[in-house]
């Protein structure tokens, strides 16, 4: 199965990732990818970029090199209450918001707060997706997170990065099984990002498409499978089909 948009990507501006902006859209082109999002850093990790960053994304072109980029942002929450590090106003203007726990930013509390921290960031209603929740350094209350996902239309991340073998996220590979299994289960929508931070890593979902082939995970839940599911399936997408 094709898995044609790239819905967790880096740039320089992030401070720990290798790659231009150019760099990463010539090599989704390369490889045939529909889209990117461009999801760097919100600014409260050490080194990322400001808030003029985001702001001023509108910049960018809709479409380079035959690829279409989605505006986005990862952010961090900060606390056990799901607060993120950015204003409604600029989110509300991006394509695609993914939210993360990350350790410079928010120390692992217990199962609970940590479960907690996640459920009130999905209730925010510019959040369209739960970032690399697998991560064995926060655990996590799975059917918690699932049921959350399915009640406000969150997207679930299966991030190839977390399963490489010996990664810092090394252990993510048995909560997200579990994870899929929960998501198959409920018909909860997902999203598989490459993480990459450097461009060779752009569409690599090597490991995460074992790890759906294995639980047998239906293909109409895999919500970037192309980029007109993906955008369907957004939270702020619902939002706007309402106003």
């Amino acid at each position: 199965m094709k898995i044609l948009l790239d819905t967790h990507t880096h740039t320089l501006a992030s401070g720990h990732a290798y790659s231009t902006l150019e760099e990463n859209v010539k090599h989704a082109a390369h490889i045939g990818l529909e889209a990117i999002a461009v999801t760097d850093h919100a600014p409260m990790m050490a080194h990322t970029t400001c808030h003029a960053y985001f702001a001023n994304l509108h910049v960018i072109p809709r479409i380079l090199h035959n690829v279409r980029i989605l505006r986005g942002i990862e952010l961090n929450i900060m606390d056990f209450d799901g607060t993120v590090d950015m204003d409604d106003k600029i989110l509300s203007r991006l394509d695609l918001a993914i939210a993360s726990l990350h350790v410079p930013c928010i120390k692992p509390g217990t199962k609970e707060e940590n479960t907690n921290a996640c459920l009130k960031a999905m209730e925010h209603p510019w959040i369209d997706i739960l970032g690399h929740p697998g991560d064995p350094r926060y655990p996590l209350d799975y059917d918690a997170l699932v049921q959350k996902a399915k009640e406000t239309h969150t997207l679930l991340e299966v991030n190839n990065t977390s399963l490489i073998p010996g990664g810092f996220r090394d252990g993510s590979a048995e909560n997200i099984e579990y994870m899929l299994r929960l998501c198959k289960k409920a018909q909860v929508g997902i999203v598989v990002g490459s993480d990459a931070h450097f461009y060779t890593s752009i569409g690599d979902f090597t490991l995460a498409k074992a790890l759906l082939k294995k639980v047998d995970f239906p293909k109409h839940l895999i919500c970037n499978r192309n980029t007109k599911c993906l955008l369907a399936a957004r939270k702020r997408s619902r939002l706007m089909r309402q106003e």
